[in-house]
């Protein structure tokens, strides 16, 4: 599909967005978790040393840390675990000197319990913030008003004895949902949006975008009579139903056209912007959150890559279904690694992290990377009585625990990989390989995984058609290979990916002669002129090749 229209890109479509995980970036007070302080330390790292153009921070809001900020107690201030409000503009302030974006979480599906609207939610049935949240009598039986689980194992419903009726939570008991169907809350939750707004952030990840509607009236869900997954991994209790009435309800646009008219009047000198958390894996129901007149989200994130199977045709597969699939006019996103996920280097290995890396900056759309994946930092293992994370709680053994992708940045090969003091205790344990696989040491090494990536982005930022050009498929390659064209009106790249643990063979004679300029082979970093009649790519063997106009 051809990038439509004339229109100068703006800087999300131009961009690479790089994700933050506050408590496990910087510690910059020395009490062992990462903080705003300790981003605005590095800065330079984001802006000089790897070239990336956004940052998005996960919550870093007032919480009693249930899930770890994802249960908001004030949307309008930083929690002192992170710093203050002051550190928070002038982390807006020198993240714009440098030129980069700063995009921050957003969370409108639920509060904290300890919020103070839900403390008054909570306190009797004729509260004026009542309807504020999601409030049902049981059924005759004493039991909650329908069979909805939550994401996080067991009912969707706690049951408040002082009241006598079940609030729903679709996370945590200590997450309940707000009441998108009352305008007050709309008003209220719009409000904390300009809060951010008013203070010069450039972006919103909006966390669970889809569900922050739900049946209106609260229909069971049907019960799955397969052995699929609900999502992209198996999740529990949560795959045995399917998730019709407490999933993605059609008024949910409604919300998110009012939430873009908001984005937009702030964007008249600063262009602001939101991408929604949309796990959807029907491409037709996902691109609808972009709006029948791309008036709704920016970009949806795609997470097309992290339910594909790691092979060749798989991920073909997925790339081109959505460039079939996006409307005319909007712009595709990648995502290969977050801190909801094992890292790309745990769950395709490392061998295939740079084969990777270069699928996701080469492919037409913005990338988001996730923090350490540049270094191919990997999972963690977590000692049990260091478990941090209540999904692994409440779900042992399963492994959904979050803990082992969210580990420190490793910055050095000092004590705690420089995250924090040698003499304190991080809140997690730091990888047992950070003294080789760290910020210094990969800087130091031509061949490393970090000097890889900062090749590709600085040649993905200086290329017109790897920003903005169309992507087509080359057919006719071997079974193991995903081969595909970026071109602009005077450019063109080949990209040869080889997902197989073979060597393959990749014969286009038609198209002569080409100059690679990145190799995932640690000693192809050196530009060199190949014949492209007849190419040879070792196991998870990648090129990127510039090919004569």
């Amino acid at each position: 599909m051809e990038t439509p229209g004339e229109k100068t890109p703006q800087w999300w479509q131009n961009g690479i967005i790089y994700q933050v995980y506050p408590r496990s970036f910087k510690d910059g007070n020395g009490d062992g978790i990462g903080d705003l302080n300790g981003i605005t330390e590095k800065l330079d790292y984001f802006s000089e040393t790897l070239g990336v153009t956004a940052i998005w921070l996960s919550p870093f809001y007032r919480s009693p840390m249930a899930d770890f900020g994802y249960d908001v107690a004030d949307y309008t201030d930083v929690d002192p675990m992170f710093g203050n409000l002051a550190d928070f503009d002038r982390l807006v302030e020198e993240t714009h000197k440098r030129g980069l974006k700063i995009i921050v979480d957003w969370v409108p599906n639920h509060t904290s319990n300890q919020h103070p609207w839900f403390l008054e939610s909570k306190s009797s049935k004729d509260n004026p913030k009542r309807d504020w949240y999601v409030w049902k009598d049981p059924k005759p039986d004493g039991s909650p008003p329908n069979n909805w689980v939550s994401g996080f194992g067991g009912s969707a419903w706690e049951f408040d004895p002082a009241t006598g009726q079940y609030y729903e939570h679709t996370f945590l008991k200590e997450q309940p949902d707000l009441n998108w169907r009352n305008p007050a809350v709309v008003e209220a939750m719009f409000g904390t949006v300009e809060f951010w707004l008013k203070r010069g952030v450039d972006g919103f990840r909006i966390d669970v975008a889809q569900s922050i509607l739900k049946d209106a009236e609260f229909r069971d869900n049907p019960l799955r009579t397969d052995n699929a997954v609900a999502g992209h991994k198996p999740m529990g209790d949560y795959d045995t139903q399917v998730h019709l009435y407490d999933g993605p309800q059609e008024e949910t646009h409604g919300i998110y056209r009012q939430l873009r008219q908001l984005i937009d009047r702030y964007s008249a000198e600063q262009p602001r912007m939101m991408v929604g958390e949309i796990h959807i894996f029907d491409v037709v129901k996902w691109a609808q959150f972009y709006g029948e007149n791309l008036d709704e989200l920016h970009m949806p994130f795609n997470f097309g890559l992290l339910k594909a199977k790691w092979e060749a045709q798989a991920i073909r597969e997925t790339v081109d279904n959505l460039e079939e699939n996006i409307p005319e006019g909007a712009w595709p996103n990648y995502v290969l690694g977050n801190h909801d996920e094992p890292r790309i280097a745990s769950r395709i290995g490392p061998g295939m992290a740079r084969l990777a890396m270069l699928l996701l900056l080469t492919l037409r759309g913005t990338p988001t990377m996730y923090y350490g994946d540049e270094l191919g930092m990997q999972d963690v293992k977590i000692p049990a009585d260091k478990v941090q994370d209540p999904w692994e709680r409440l779900t042992p053994g399963m492994g959904l625990g979050r803990d082992p992708e969210r580990t420190p940045m490793q910055w050095d090969a000092s004590p705690n990989a420089g995250f924090t003091g040698p003499e304190v205790t991080p809140w997690l344990p730091v990888s047992d390989i950070y003294e080789q696989e760290n910020v210094a040491a990969e800087l130091a090494e031509p061949g490393s995984m970090l000097n890889f990536t900062r090749r590709l982005i600085e040649l993905r930022q200086n290329s017109p058609a790897l920003l903005s050009g169309s992507y087509r498929a080359v057919n006719g390659v071997p079974v193991g290979c995903f081969v595909f064209l970026r071109e602009s009106s005077n450019e063109r790249f080949l990209i040869l990916l080889n997902f197989s643990d073979e060597t393959a063979t990749i014969q286009l004679p038609d198209l002569g002669e080409g100059l690679v300029v990145l190799s995932t082979e640690e000693e192809g970093l050196a530009e060199k002129v190949i014949a492209l009649d007849e190419v040879r790519l070792g196991p998870a063997g990648g090129l990127l090749v510039k090919l004569a106009y």
